[in-house]
């Protein structure tokens, strides 16, 4: 899944707490392909990873916490998008393999676990893989010289309804619905943006 996207950062455990954490996340993963969701519970998963129940329990408190926690990495770029010269081709470049991993069956999956959180921490920090994308993209416009539209405008305009479609509709959207919704942004000059 970990394949359109900026850099990796932010803490990240160190020592044992980050062996621990990388064998809980591929147990969960393992559980999920062999046996899928109905086989997920915590002491299954502590078996799996060679921990405690109550490691588990201490460091993510809930099955559905956790469940968030694996999905979020699995979100987490690896990249920072690709430069292909422009920010017309760059954006659609970025906007295709965005929809094409997040509407997929394991993307929907993934950002609904996410989601499961009943604090909105993985949730804000999905959005901020997201909007760390595109400002990298419009770092680099502005940098050749062109006047991007605010990385706001874009998740607002692009991003928001795609999402919606993928979260609560049957039908995700298409690619070409994600370029509609692109060039209608595109279109209008960024200073009308930034007056606003």
């Amino acid at each position: 899944m970990k394949k359109a996207a900026a850099d990796r950062t932010g803490p990240r455990p160190g020592g044992r707490s980050a062996r621990v954490q990388a064998a809980v996340h591929r147990a969960v993963l393992e559980l999920q392909a062999d046996a899928g969701e109905a086989e997920l519970t915590v002491p299954a998963i502590a078996v799996q990873a060679g921990v405690t129940p109550s490691t588990i329990y201490r460091r993510w408190g809930t099955l559905s916490q956790l469940l968030s926690d694996v999905a979020l990495e699995n979100l987490r770029p690896e990249k920072a998008p690709e430069d292909t010269g422009s920010l017309e081709s760059d954006l659609r470049l970025w906007l295709e393999q965005y929809l094409e991993e997040m509407a997929s069956a394991p993307g929907r999956a993934m950002i609904r676990d996410v989601l499961r959180e009943t604090l909105p921490g993985n949730a804000s920090q999905c959005s901020a893989f997201t909007y760390a994308q595109i400002e990298h993209i419009h770092a680099r416009a502005l940098e050749r010289g062109e006047t991007p539209p605010p990385a706001e405008v874009l998740l607002e305009r692009v991003i928001a309804p795609l999402m919606y479609r993928i979260l609560f509709t049957p039908t995700p959207p298409t690619a070409e619905e994600a370029r509609r919704l692109l060039d209608e942004v595109l279109k209008k000059p960024a200073t009308v943006y930034q007056q606003k």
